[in-house]
């Protein structure tokens, strides 16, 4: 059972609270520069964005296409941001929207055949980026941080983000 301090009493007592934040701090530090290389790739060798990027591989790991509240949910931002995003996409030839059988103010969301392909070339891309940037880990060290930081996060998601 967990309590709302659980992590906290995994802690040893002599391991004080700044160590905690310096540790937090590191974490969006790798995690602001991974994000920052990664945006600057997906510009430079694609002209693309990571929201749009981001899209994508959404839609890549649902063939059957998602609504736009379903978009939304998995991305983890407004319906707005979404609509103007897979607009854009549609434009392009990349995305294709399509009315929800049943209810006419919902429509579903696919990749076209020209936005796989193109997915397709990103994605490989991007797994040589992050790659090369988690690449001064051993395999082991590896394994050993993305253990913890699924406990951490198996730990946070128990207290609710408090």
């Amino acid at each position: 059972m967990s309590g709302p301090d659980t992590a906290r009493e995994k802690l040893p007592a002599s391991f004080p609270a700044k160590r905690s934040v310096r540790l937090w701090l590191r974490l969006l530090s790798c995690s602001m520069t991974v994000e920052k290389a990664v945006r600057s790739r997906l510009r430079a060798e694609f002209d693309t964005t990571l929201p749009r990027f981001d899209v994508m591989a959404a839609l890549e790991r649902a063939p059957g296409g998602l609504t736009m509240t379903e978009l939304s949910e998995h991305l983890l931002v407004s319906n707005g941001n979404v609509t103007g995003l897979v607009q854009r996409m549609a434009q392009d030839g990349l995305a294709a929207r399509r009315a929800v059988d049943g209810d006419r103010r919902s429509q579903k969301v696919t990749l076209t055949p020209a936005g796989r392909a193109a997915f397709a070339k990103m994605a490989r891309a991007h797994e040589g980026w992050i790659n090369e940037m988690f690449g001064g880990l051993t395999e082991a060290e590896a394994e050993q941080l993305r253990g913890l930081l699924g406990k951490l996060h198996a730990a946070m998601e128990g207290r609710d983000g408090r």
